[in-house]
């Protein structure tokens, strides 16, 4: 197989930190999230880099990461936009924001043609993951045998409010049984009676810190996008009327498996996540990322 994708989730609007996080500085020289994830990428042997963003933001990413990436990785931009009729939606209907994430995914089917893996933008996965899905992309990955990266939901989580995330039911063999999307998921409690929780239709329930979930961390092929635009039509007629439906991407491989149409692995990583969601995570994103520095991970100056 050929080098694989790096697919970047990059047109949220971080509506609860204040910013364009996509493109604020985190690293001693301004550094981006963004700017390490490729920077492990290009070292486990990803050929392009894709970026999905909506149309207004591309002043500001190219001027970000065009001429530093220039000749170390390939670059494209794909938009996410309201233009519905090329995913066979033939009408309009009114929207504050897009579709959500697998809609994100599929305004990037005409920029890739091989294996692919998708991730947020905002989100600090470290060298292990890029390292085993590219791996997985380049010597395991078929249409009928897809992938994510398993973290442990304790080791995801912000101390400042609400995460959400694809929590896995994982088989005995190691594929993913299924996936949830839960938004609203939180720490709550002081002491021993501290615990993970998620909330919803105004009850809690209990969530064990070891439980994997996905992080948007997919390894993917291009049978995803026809996927998508068989079952996005169906979504929006039904949501039509629901301003917060949302088409989330761990839908999808969850209907892929329930219909028997691919297996999922579960790539188990130890790894300690970390990301922006609220202002308050910024400085241990920045003391984070300066340990790394130290402890050799990364260089100082990464481009």
């Amino acid at each position: 197989m050929g080098k694989p994708t790096l697919l970047v989730l990059a047109a949220g609007m971080a509506s609860r930190y204040g910013s364009l996080k996509q493109v604020d500085g985190f690293g001693p020289h301004g550094e981006t999230i963004i700017d390490y994830s490729i920077y492990d990428a290009i070292k486990a042997g990803f050929g392009k880099v894709v970026f999905i963003i909506r149309k207004e933001f591309e002043d500001v990413m190219r001027s970000k990461f065009d001429e530093k990436l220039a000749g170390k990785i390939e670059v494209d931009y794909a938009f996410q936009d309201f233009d519905l009729t090329k995913f066979g939606v033939d009408r309009v209907i009114e929207r504050s924001k897009p579709w959500g994430t697998a809609h994100a995914v599929m305004s990037a089917k005409d920029k890739v043609n091989e294996p692919f893996c998708v991730i947020n933008a905002d989100d600090f996965y470290g060298t292990d993951s890029f390292e085993k899905m590219a791996k997985f992309l380049t010597s395991e990955v078929s249409d009928a045998h897809m992938s994510l990266m398993g973290f442990e939901v304790g080791k995801t989580m912000s101390d400042y409010g609400y995460v959400s995330r694809g929590v896995c039911e994982v088989s005995a063999a190691g594929n993913m049984d299924s996936v949830t999307e839960r938004t609203n998921i939180y720490y709550k409690g002081e002491g021993t009676d501290h615990k993970i929780v998620y909330n919803e239709n105004d009850i809690e329930y209990d969530l064990d810190p070891k439980t994997r979930v996905s992080m948007n961390f997919w390894g993917f092929t291009p049978k995803v996008f026809d996927v998508c635009l068989n079952l996005f039509p169906s979504f929006v007629e039904e949501n039509a009327d629901n301003p917060k439906a949302e088409f989330f991407i761990p839908s999808i491989p969850d209907y892929m498996v329930k219909h028997e149409m691919a297996d999922f692995k579960v790539i188990p990583t130890s790894s300690k996540w970390f990301g922006v969601t609220y202002p308050e995570d910024k400085p241990i994103v920045q003391d984070s990322i300066s340990k790394l520095i130290s402890e050799g991970a990364y260089p100082e100056k990464l481009f």
